[in-house]
């Protein structure tokens, strides 16, 4: 019989921490109530953001070749450039309203959703 053996044991909580990150990775993702709200309102702003930048950067181009037809075809499309570069300027001064009136819909659509779960968390954090 050997006495000699011993049980050696080490722990370390790097590893262990390092071990569950990794772990976690691969669970099934459990989507929790304020998940889902934090998700409804980055839906809210994403779509209005997208839509404003989309309406800001297209008038933007149009605002630039309206520029182009009055500095470089000045004889022949001085007043076409003229309008063109007006409707331009016009949609880029209406991308930031657009932006807020975009959000103020959406979230008027999502506000009931978004305050019964808001109820509910914070019932849950009350009672415990």
């Amino acid at each position: 019989m050997n006495t000699n053996e011993k049980f050696v044991y080490s722990y370390s909580a790097k590893q262990q921490k390092e071990i569950e990150e990794i772990r976690s990775k691969y669970l099934p993702k459990k989507e929790n109530k304020l998940d889902e709200i934090r998700k409804l309102d980055e839906l809210v702003t994403k779509k209005a953001t997208i839509i404003s930048i989309a309406i800001g950067l297209i008038s933007t181009l149009v605002f630039g070749f309206g520029l182009c037809c009055i500095l470089e075809w000045k004889e022949t499309m001085f007043i076409q450039g003229l309008v063109i570069g007006i409707f331009g300027v016009l949609g880029i001064v209406s991308a930031f309203p657009l932006y807020n009136i975009i959000l103020r819909k959406q979230r008027s659509k999502i506000a009931h959703k978004i305050l019964k779960l808001s109820d509910e968390l914070m019932d849950e954090n009350f009672n415990q």
